[in-house]
């Protein structure tokens, strides 16, 4: 029995679920992979995952275990990549995980590019908003907007994104075009709000204009935690937006919206990458986190900081 083959096969298992479904991304056969869990819990003498007809379960030993292995075949991955050789071409498994308006409309449009340059890196991509356990989650990165408030984590500031105000044409006429945005908080208007993922409550907009600055909060009619589901809420005509420049482009050319308070500024959202404080970052997480700062480069730049 091959050790490293039988952890990579078990814990494959455990995360897929399935001895079917780690058969077919690891390339084996689904015997292979079965052989190879009994000969690892052969050697282990304790069982590691319960099997029935419909599903398989990971012990409590087995989940010990799979902490354990999870993390010796992460280090591995990263001594073979450490070598020079093997930084020139970096491969092996990369966890990510991305807001989904980003990964629908900047980086997976981007990934051939991605791939083309670094062919040997298995990409497993989470799309979301919420909040990762990058540790308990074994993911290697996330792309995040805001403020990182993870002490436990290394941040990188990546780009900016240039926030506007916008609404689809249906609801300007039902609701009629507001000429300031305090007339947000009046019972004419609505807004869509965004649940903010770190407190759960709707994010609050700061604008300014000269010397007025003030916070938008607005009444709303639905509430979402997730970019696609905020934005097709407003393309619907349910409220009032706060979007992102590259979240609004194509609505904006096809009409689908309208921008709302041209003069008024919107401080613009600082986009993070944050990791685990590892010893070093291995080859493919260094690769990854510089492609994605040139993608941010084109769509969403680091904003000029004003002279001090």
């Amino acid at each position: 029995m091959d050790r490293f083959d039988a952890m990579q096969a078990f814990a494959r298992v455990v995360e897929t679920g399935s001895f079917t479904k780690a058969a077919a991304t690891l390339h084996i056969s689904r015997t292979t992979v079965t052989q190879l869990v009994q000969q690892l819990e052969a050697r282990l003498r304790v069982r590691l995952l319960n099997r029935t007809t419909r599903q398989v379960n990971v012990t409590a030993d087995g989940a010990a275990y799979y902490e354990r292995v999870v993390q010796l075949l992460a280090d591995m991955d990263d001594a073979e990549t450490s070598l020079s050789s093997a930084a020139a071409a970096p491969r092996g498994r990369l966890r990510v995980d991305v807001p989904s308006p980003f990964a629908r409309l900047v980086l997976v449009p981007a990934l051939p590019q991605f791939h083309a340059r670094y062919p040997d890196i298995q990409l497993d991509l989470g799309v979301s908003d919420r909040r990762v356990d990058l540790i308990g989650e074994h993911v290697d990165c996330v792309v995040r907007g805001g403020t990182i408030t993870d002490q436990s984590l290394i941040a990188r500031h990546i780009g900016d994104l240039q926030l506007g105000v916008y609404a689809a044409p249906a609801y300007l006429q039902r609701r009629g075009v507001p000429a300031h945005p305090r007339e947000l908080e009046d019972s004419a208007h609505r807004i869509v709000a965004f649940l903010w993922a770190r407190t759960g409550k709707p994010l609050l907009i700061a604008m300014r204009r000269g010397d007025d600055h003030l916070e938008v909060q607005g009444r709303y009619v639905v509430a979402l935690d997730d970019g696609n589901a905020y934005l097709a809420a407003g393309l619907a005509g349910l409220g009032v937006l706060w979007l992102p420049a590259y979240m609004a482009k194509a609505p904006m050319a096809s009409g689908a919206l309208v921008r709302l308070f041209e003069d008024w500024q919107l401080d613009p959202m600082p986009m993070h990458i944050a990791f685990p404080p590892n010893r070093h970052v291995s080859a493919k997480v260094r690769v990854f986190i510089d492609w994605v700062i040139e993608l941010m480069a084109e769509h969403a730049p680091l904003a000029r900081q004003p002279p001090t």
